[in-house]
């Protein structure tokens, strides 16, 4: 059985947990770097990122980096140490499954390119949506799939399917040899081990902000 996600390591040593918050350092990162600052200290860091100081000090300890006392961490060798470690500084070819309005949305954001990610590729299940033009791809078939990730040397997938179509397609994408999965649609995924999967569930994040709507309305309820 495979322990919960944030209590595995993924790199030796580097909890989930803490891979998890490395890409929020990043954006933080890059956007402080954007403003000329050359260091940046702990304190800074951690308000940038949203997390607390002592945490980041922890999980950037984990990359070996520990800065400097009376001055900080270089913004641009933290930035290139975080992208190093978790792999941007190389090009992810990326396959997207499910062509609606939430495949399309994705298909158009250009902001993946700029974090060493590539849309090569829009499938869809439906015969009809085959051959239509998006950017600059045609949606292809499902029936294509293996020879796509195989021409294009693909190991992220995105599902953005119907719920009740995600897993079909979550083991055409395990068949085809991809490796990491990104769901979208509202189904829990069952994979081999060995495969990762990382579930965006919008109504889950909206409760939650719901939760919190809730309790500033509560009489004497001390917000954190």
């Amino acid at each position: 059985m495979r322990p919960p996600a944030e209590d595995r390591p993924v790199a030796p040593g580097i909890p989930e947990a803490t891979v998890a918050r490395l890409p929020l350092y990043l954006r933080a990162l890059t956007a402080l770097g954007e403003t000329g600052l050359r260091t940046v200290s702990s304190e800074q860091l951690a308000t940038a990122a949203g997390v607390n100081s002592a945490k980041l000090r922890k999980d950037l300890s984990y990359l070996g980096s520990y800065g400097t006392r009376g001055v900080g961490y270089d913004v641009e060798y933290l930035r290139y140490q975080i992208a190093r470690e978790i792999g941007l500084n190389e090009d992810w070819a990326v396959v997207i499954i499910g062509i609606g309005n939430l495949g399309q949305a994705l298909s158009n954001y250009g902001g993946f390119r700029s974090r060493g990610f590539r849309i090569v590729s829009l499938v869809d299940g439906d015969p009809a949506r085959v051959g239509e033009q998006h950017g600059d791809l045609v949606i292809e078939s499902m029936s294509d799939l293996d020879r796509i990730v195989k021409e294009n040397d693909i190991s992220i997938g995105v599902i953005a399917t119907p719920g009740d179509a995600a897993q079909g397609v979550a083991d055409r994408l395990v068949s085809a040899g991809v490796t990491s999965i990104l769901n979208f649609a509202p189904a829990v995924l069952t994979v081999p081990s060995g495969i990762d999967v990382r579930k965006v569930d919008l109504s889950i994040e909206l409760q939650i902000l719901a939760y919190h709507e809730q309790r500033k309305r509560l009489p004497g309820e001390v917000r954190s």
